[in-house]
């Protein structure tokens, strides 16, 4: 897969912009708080439908504008695909080559991108939540019924949680009633859940293994473990019915907290090297190699799954990788169209990349000035 053309219009600090890229790589270069991680938000808002920096599509639209609109140009199976997007205050829409979607959940299973941030270089250390995030973000893209699984999820447990919490503050004690309906739904969603991430941990783990161990020419060994809050089980129904006595069981502490205690939203990943678990004793070293190796993997993952390769979007990350970790990434990356914002870019790294543009990024203008790096 590759985006051959993205056109923005009142995006962040660009009024209007239109840019074809190179199919292999495209360099964004300029100072910080120009617009270059701009670009690459936009390019990731026509796969997910959202942004990988804020929660609030109202931050992406230009100042004194109403609303943004975003278009890429894609190749997939070797034919062109067209996404747009608009949004403004009241809500946002879509169009999958030139017909308006009904959710924007139906944009996923189009274009492929994966973002390497030097926030993704936190996923090892940071809380549970960022691990959370970073499986689910992979599972909505490439099971667009996953979405639909953690959309319910999401919003039956905020209804049990303030059923719960309103229940604490008043003194009433829970009516046990009330909670199994939503027991029941939350179980379901929960169950679904649990199986897809434990399958995508499971292929996770295999493809991160071998990446870490080709980064550290096999002196450390990389191993990724699943840490449910409810234990994993041979198939739906069993998992839906061992979530639901657990959540009767803990109905007690529940009440007592207002809140529910066990779930989806309590997993994490362990990550552990040469048996080490590198969350809390890695140095940083060894959870920044990690954390590559698990990026990597995504991108083998999603080949796996669609026949395609993802578009890979490095967002200043050059800098922060030393110069064995930049090699290793840049090698491994055969036939993937990358996207890089740098505010500098070394000989030895530009020497190493294969063809493609380069672009000046300069308050809110994008400008082609190089066309072979």
């Amino acid at each position: 897969m590759i985006i051959k053309e993205i056109e923005l219009k009142d995006f962040r600090n660009y009024e209007s912009l239109n840019l074809k890229f190179h199919n292999r790589v495209n360099i964004f270069l300029g100072d910080n708080a120009q617009g270059k991680t701009n670009i690459l938000e936009a390019v990731y808002l026509t796969a997910l439908g959202k942004s990988f920096r804020t929660a609030r599509d109202a931050e992406m639209i230009r100042f004194g504008s109403e609303f943004l609109k975003v278009k890429a140009i894609a190749q997939k199976y070797d034919e062109d695909l067209t996404v747009e997007l608009v949004i403004a205050d009241k809500g946002k829409g879509a169009k999958i080559d030139g017909i308006k979607i009904k959710k924007i959940s139906e944009l996923f299973d189009n274009i492929y991108t994966v973002i390497f941030s030097p926030e993704d270089l936190k996923i090892v250390k940071d809380d549970p939540e960022k691990r959370r995030k970073f499986i689910d973000t992979e599972l909505c893209l490439i099971s667009p019924s996953y979405y639909a699984n953690i959309s319910s999820y999401k919003r039956v447990l905020k209804q049990r949680n303030a059923f719960l919490k309103e229940c604490r503050i008043t003194g009433k004690t829970a009516d046990r009633n009330v909670l199994s309906v939503w027991d029941e739904q939350l179980a379901a969603a929960g169950a679904a859940m649990i199986m897809k991430r434990n399958i995508f941990i499971e292929k996770l783990k295999i493809i991160s293994g071998e990446i870490h161990s080709g980064i550290t020419s096999g002196r450390e060994i990389l191993n990724v473990i699943y840490e449910p809050s409810v234990a994993v089980k041979e198939n739906f129904e069993k998992q839906k019915n061992y979530f639901k006595e657990k959540l009767e069981k803990n109905f007690a502490a529940d009440s007592r907290s207002g809140n529910t205690g066990i779930g989806p939203h309590r997993d994490d990943m362990c990550i552990t090297v040469n048996g080490t678990d590198i969350r809390k004793f890695g140095s940083q070293g060894q959870q920044r190699t990690a954390a590559l190796s698990l990026k990597l993997a995504e991108i083998k993952l999603i080949k796996e799954e669609t026949g395609e390769n993802a578009v890979l979007l490095l967002d200043d990350v050059m800098s922060e990788l030393d110069a064995s970790r930049q090699n290793f990434l840049i090698s491994s990356l055969d036939d993937i169209q990358l996207f890089i914002t740098t505010t500098d870019l070394t000989e030895d790294v530009k020497n190493a990349l294969p063809d493609g543009y380069m672009f000046r990024v300069e308050k809110g203008q994008c400008k082609l000035y190089n066309s072979g790096i």
